[in-house]
């Protein structure tokens, strides 16, 4: 019988590059058959992830379309260095992203006037700040983003209760300067013993915690049952976490964009509010229906149709 198949065409190569005067390392994903030097895309995923989890199905599946793909730990998380441990500083995860560009010029394999970024969850809202910032960026693809606005901030920490009812904006409100006060204190604590104040990200029942929604919870504890994702933050990431915003840098990006996003996907009105305010005008909103923010971490039909799109978007703008 003679089979054959479009997928797992690639070589993957691990790979370490500096950032910040810390390793970061990751995955390289070489498309096979390469004839000549081609686009590079790299990757930044959901808040504290790993490069095991959204990033590896996005490198695999951009390596097949014929991109170098490259699936890298940010400072701080899983295989990269950096100190304290799970220490979330969006900041630095823009960074990260462009220190992972400076990498992805010295390959070979990579053609440098083809450059373009794939943000997920979290990572979308990095990506805009990025593109803002390096203009060796031709293109960028946001999928099922969690942007930052204060709009957006209130609805993840108010979590299930604030979409029941069941507590006040303004109590959320409340609720998110506390988070920023606890993070200065444990900042302060760091600096003045060196000891590292950690909370859980994710809980089923707890308000405190990073990520407090249930159903974010249903679809992570399996990963730190694995042990590949440690279920813990260092609790003085809440004050440069909430320092951040996405908004601005919609407003000043030129940069060519797609948002993929759906009615379940992460904050569809702040998704909205982004796109609008996106000062470019080569911008293309792809609406998915419902489905579910956590399809776009691991459902193949759901990624196959977000990667083909901005595969597509890529060629386009090369």
């Amino acid at each position: 019988m003679t089979t054959s198949s479009v997928h797992g065409r690639y070589r993957v190569e691990s790979v370490e590059f500096p950032s910040g005067g810390t390793t970061l390392r990751g995955n390289l994903y070489v498309p096979a058959d390469l004839d000549e030097a081609s686009g590079a895309v790299p990757i930044l995923g959901p808040y504290c992830y790993v490069k095991e989890q959204a990033p590896v199905q996005y490198a695999t599946r951009l390596a097949d379309e014929g991109f170098v793909a490259l699936a890298f730990d940010a400072r701080h998380h899983g295989a990269s260095e950096g100190e304290p441990r799970r220490y979330e500083d969006p900041h630095t995860k823009v960074a990260d992203l462009r220190a992972a560009l400076d990498f992805l010029t010295t390959r070979p394999e990579v053609d440098p006037s083809q450059l373009a970024a794939v943000g997920v969850c979290e990572g979308s809202s990095e990506v805009l700040r990025a593109a803002v910032d390096d203009d060796r960026l031709t293109a960028v693809a946001t999928i099922s983003g969690h942007y930052r606005d204060h709009g957006n901030d209130i609805a993840l920490m108010g979590g299930m209760a604030l979409m029941n009812g069941d507590v006040e904006t303004a109590e959320i409100a409340d609720r998110l300067e506390a988070r920023r006060a606890r993070g200065q204190a444990a900042r302060a604590r760091f600096e003045a013993t060196g000891e590292v104040e950690y909370l859980p990200i994710i809980d089923p029942v707890r308000t405190d915690v990073a990520l407090p929604w249930k159903p974010i919870w249903d679809w992570y504890h399996g990963w730190a049952d694995r042990g590949i994702w440690e279920n813990r933050y260092a609790v003085m990431s809440d004050e440069p976490y909430l320092d951040f915003e996405s908004l601005s840098a919609a407003e000043e990006l030129t940069t060519p964009l797609l948002m993929v996003h759906a009615d379940n996907s992460d904050g569809p009105d702040s998704a909205r509010r982004h796109f609008a305010a996106v000062r470019g005008t080569d911008k293309h909103l792809a609406w998915q229906g419902s489905n579910d923010h956590f399809q776009y971490y691991e459902d193949p039909a759901v990624i196959d149709t977000a990667v083909g799109l901005a595969a597509a978007w890529f060629r386009d703008h090369r």
